[in-house]
């Protein structure tokens, strides 16, 4: 147990349930309060108990169960926000996994009974001890909101005239409050809500707790002022002796330095990184935090920053056999909180040193007595080598000599206050070294200021010369696409310029009254190919040369057509289709019906350059003449068939 003074400045409450639960109705609840001296015993309703805590302001309130004061953690929170500015609520046990109260007391040598009242006491002596965790949900920072206090609706006046009062008067109160934060050199910020007339409302944003502001919560006619401490993301656990506890403390140094604190059971205390803090300043950041046993680092042989540090305090150094590979830090520290990878390898290096440790530490731990510092023991052990035994008997002879030459004076004379005196003379030894250091700060920050700014620079060239490979990287995307259009567009026009020089001899052809219309030409006429007697054959050829009344057609493959296709064909009036293979029935009837002349290519002799074709006009003009014959005497079969099948009827009918 942690040697205290006489008598603490403020007293502290320890409670305990003694009856019912939170969740029900009317719990009670044992009450002990202790000055340092004295002890109050007392057993008291929830009510009750809320009012003395509203009244007496204890400096903290200890218990081994956080929910035995709320329900739920939304009750919890409420509950911390409820409680006095300078009331702390303590959790003796730990932090988020607590042990028992008997085994924490008998760690401290704290009396220990299971009765309501004694463990309400044990949780008390404990607190006073500085033995457990300040729970809590709220930061350090506290907003103070300025506002209308009443509606800006009619007031008697015109309603113009009352609402530029009321935004006056808060934007006066805002500008008071702010001259009173800059009087007492506080940190805040401002954000205000203009309105007409003035201030709908100014928020400030303080560095201090409501107990550091000399502003309080007030309304008044026109004003209201709220002060509200900002929330945490969730509930924290902050330990009472920091300083005065034994610590395994990892250092990550580099560009960015990391530092971690870890306690000699284990748990995570701090954790912290910087750029621009040198060693003096991490060194002043631990000696806040706790006493360094161990100062540990995650790659072996250990670095030059971190031996400076481990030196600094006297303190044993830890490196691990090998560099410790990056997949066993994260999975070391996957329930640990840290804001980037140097704070990772900082609290890797602490746990790796913890663990290497862990059973030394139980075994000092099993023989050291209760009462004993058992920080200061695995101090000695670890750090200056002695064995447990050694450090003891030297532990029992200094407090029996200091017993015997200073009757009065129990506190000065302990182990703990001798470790104190030790520790003031190192804290000598680092001014001096910080005041060696505090010389090239000067250099460094400007050194780095300039490294900034070239940086600045060289990202700015930098982002420049990106745009311009983007730009050019587009122009020639762009280039190669107009030069596969152009690519493509010749092609096409190589196409059409020799399909142009076909449909102009094919026109030549067709219109032989021309004077450029050679004499080898004549009696020739066009002829117009179709590949299929399809419908999308047709269209094609209609695109591709145009199909016309008179034309000569000549269907490569006469086969499979149908009704609409025939019909399609008639609409266009050939002059004769000469046919390659048969028609369908249907195709034929539709052609006969609409006197257009069909005939085997074989009647006519075609003769075809690329999609051009011509014959002999007086070929086609036989090949025409033979089909009105067969026409002719198809029609006469026609008609003879109508009648017989007309006589045949007229027979069938007539009666017998």
């Amino acid at each position: 147990m942690s040697d205290r003074t006489a008598a603490l400045d403020s007293v502290i409450f320890g409670i305990d349930i003694q009856s019912g639960d939170i969740r029900g109705d009317s719990p009670s609840y044992a009450l002990v309060v202790f000055d340092g001296e004295e002890l109050e015993r007392d057993v008291v309703s929830y009510r009750k108990l809320r009012r003395r805590i509203e009244q007496e302001a204890p400096a903290i309130v200890a218990t081994d169960n956080m929910y035995e004061l709320a329900e739920n953690k939304d009750a919890l929170v409420h509950f911390l926000g409820w409680l006095p500015t300078e009331t702390r609520l303590v959790q003796v046990t730990g932090a988020e996994q607590p042990e028992t109260l008997s085994r924490v007391a008998s760690r401290h040598g704290v009396p220990y009974g299971k009765a309501p009242m004694k463990e309400a006491e044990a949780a008390a002596r404990l607190a006073a001890a500085n033995v457990g965790h300040e729970v809590t949900a709220f930061t350090d920072t506290t907003e103070i909101k300025v506002s209308r206090g009443r509606s800006t609706g009619s007031g008697g006046w015109s309603e113009d005239r009352f609402t530029r009062r009321i935004h006056g008067s808060v934007k006066r109160r805002a500008r008071e409050i702010g001259s009173t934060l800059s009087d007492a050199g506080l940190d805040f910020e401002r954000e205000v809500t203009e309105k007409y007339g003035g201030f709908s409302n100014a928020i400030f944003t303080v560095e201090g707790t409501p107990a550091d502001i000399p502003v309080s919560n007030e309304r008044s006619g026109d004003v209201r002022v709220e002060l509200n401490r900002v929330r945490r993301d969730g509930i924290e656990f902050k330990p009472l002796a920091k300083r005065r506890d034994r610590v395994i403390v990892g250092i990550d140094p580099g560009t960015t330095t990391a530092a971690a604190v870890v306690g000699l059971e284990g748990e995570l205390l701090d954790v912290m990184s910087t750029r621009t803090a040198d060693t003096a300043a991490v060194i002043e950041w631990i000696i806040e935090r706790g006493r360094p046993i161990l100062v540990a680092a995650d790659v072996e042989p250990m670095p030059n920053t971190v031996e400076k540090i481990r030196r600094s305090f006297d303190a044993a150094g830890w490196v691990p056999p090998r560099d410790l590979p990056v997949d066993v830090k994260k999975h070391r520290t996957r329930e640990e909180g840290y804001d980037n990878d140097h704070e990772r390898d900082a609290i890797a290096a602490a746990f790796g040193a913890f663990d290497d440790h862990r059973d030394q530490f139980e075994r000092i731990a099993a023989k050291v007595p209760p009462r004993q510092d058992l920080g200061l023991v695995i101090e000695r052990v670890v750090a200056d080598e002695e064995s447990v035994e050694a450090v003891l008997t030297d532990l029992s002879e200094d407090e029996t000599e200091d017993e015997d030459e200073h009757e009065h004076t129990e506190r000065e004379l302990t182990a703990e206050e001798r470790r104190i005196r030790r520790l003031e003379t190192q804290v000598e030894r680092l001014q001096s070294y910080v005041d060696s250091l505090e010389e090239t700060v000067e250099q460094k920050d400007e050194t780095l200021d300039e490294y900034e700014r070239r940086l600045t620079s060289e990202k700015k060239q930098e982002r420049r010369k990106a745009r311009e490979r983007r730009e050019v990287t587009r122009l020639e995307r762009e280039n190669a696409r107009l030069k596969r259009e152009l690519d493509t567009k010749d092609e096409q026009i190589e196409g059409l310029e020799g399909k142009l020089e076909r449909l102009k001899t094919l026109w030549k052809l067709d219109h032989s009254n021309f004077a450029d219309v050679s004499e080898k030409k004549a009696g020739l006429v066009p002829v117009k190919v179709i590949e299929q007697f399809t419908m999308g054959a047709i269209e094609e050829a209609h695109e591709s040369f145009g199909l016309a009344e008179d034309d000569i057609i000549l269907l490569r493959d006469a086969s499979g057509a149908g009704q609409s296709t025939a019909e399609r064909l008639a609409r266009v009036e050939p002059r004769l289709v000469l046919r390659t293979g048969q028609l369908s029935d249907m195709a034929d009837a539709v052609l006969f019906e609409n006197d257009i002349p069909v005939a085997p290519a074989e009647l006519v002799t075609v003769q075809e350059v690329d999609e051009l074709a011509v014959a002999r006009e007086r070929e086609v003009e036989d090949a025409i003449e033979d089909w009105h014959e067969r026409a002719r005497e198809r029609k006469r079969q026609q008609r003879t068939e109508l009648v017989d099948r007309l006589i045949s009827e007229h027979r069938a009918d007539r009666p017998d």
